[in-house]
């Protein structure tokens, strides 16, 4: 019989969620560092997305997708490092970050789209002013970002015009497929939520998680800084979060959940992927931890 133990307090949760909001705020002011990962592993993953059945992963020096026996190929020949991805509903890819080293042009790219999956780009808006960390949709293909160098949300009916809506620091956001206004972002005492597209949020309580995504409108999945995923459900009085599994590799790097079977995490050492609500995960590709962390 397998045997589980308790997980980290909520307390030791906090302060490491805490401490990585804290370093991923300060990393968005430095200079990409090139990726110095060995050839068939990747390192400093952001984010995940799904194309039909093809994998695509951002990281530190573009985006990759597995070949068959799991070893990454980058897609296209930008080596940006894509800090906030997104694929949306009609299979566009959205991101933000900064440039690879040495490409010139400003510091934070803005909202750059892709609509061939990754192999060319170009800038939809703010080139040179935001670099979101966090980029979701809406049922009606709104774009929700976190604008991580003012803490800001920011939301936009075509990606293009822009409304600054609340202020709060926050590692992840997730928007309800069901309801284009509500808004979860994750923040270091717990869940917050808005139910008015992101212009106010109820603090964050309760369970506190790293990352969140929102799948379909039954399929709400977290993760914990320590890579313990959660289920949640909403209730008359907000979220209840179920724990669910382990996931393999430790610490967390990004989540995307594709339905209330399917679903992808990142951690210290691979991508891993769960067909059965995330009871168990298989390993898609393996990542190494870049010396600086996520």
């Amino acid at each position: 019989m397998k045997k589980y133990f308790p997980g980290p307090s909520a307390t030791t949760t906090a302060a490491a969620l805490a401490l990585t909001l804290a370093l991923t705020l300060t990393a968005c002011s430095q200079e990409p560092v090139a990726d110095d990962s060995p050839g068939g592993a990747l390192s400093h993953i952001h984010g995940l997305g799904v194309r039909g059945d093809t994998l695509y992963v951002a990281t530190h020096d573009g985006i990759h997708t597995p070949d068959a026996t799991g070893r990454p190929t980058r897609v296209g020949d930008r080596r940006d490092d894509f800090m906030g991805f997104t694929v949306t509903a009609s299979g566009a890819f959205l991101a933000s970050g900064h440039p690879a080293p040495g490409s010139g042009g400003p510091a934070d790219l803005g909202l750059v789209e892709s609509t061939d999956s990754g192999r060319t780009w170009h800038e939809k808006s703010l080139g040179g002013e935001v670099d979101f960390h966090s980029l979701d949709t809406a049922p009606d293909s709104t774009v929700y970002g976190y604008d991580s160098t003012n803490g800001r949300l920011r939301v936009s009916p075509d990606g293009v015009t822009w409304e600054d809506r609340a202020t709060l620091r926050a590692l992840d956001i997730a928007v309800s497929p069901a309801a284009k206004d509500t808004v979860l972002a994750t923040t270091e005492t717990g869940v917050a939520r808005s139910t008015d597209g992101g212009r106010t949020f109820a603090p964050g309580k309760g369970q506190v998680l790293a990352y969140v995504s929102w799948g379909a409108a039954d399929a709400l999945f977290g993760v914990d800084q320590s890579g313990v995923l959660f289920r949640g459900t909403e209730t008359g009085s907000g979220i209840r979060w179920d724990r669910v599994a382990a996931v393999p590799g430790g610490a967390p790097q990004a989540l995307t959940v594709v339905d209330a079977r399917r679903l992808l995490v990142a951690t210290q050492d691979g991508v891993y992927e769960s067909r059965d609500g995330g009871r168990t995960f298989e390993r898609r590709v393996t990542v190494t931890s870049g010396k600086e962390g996520h």
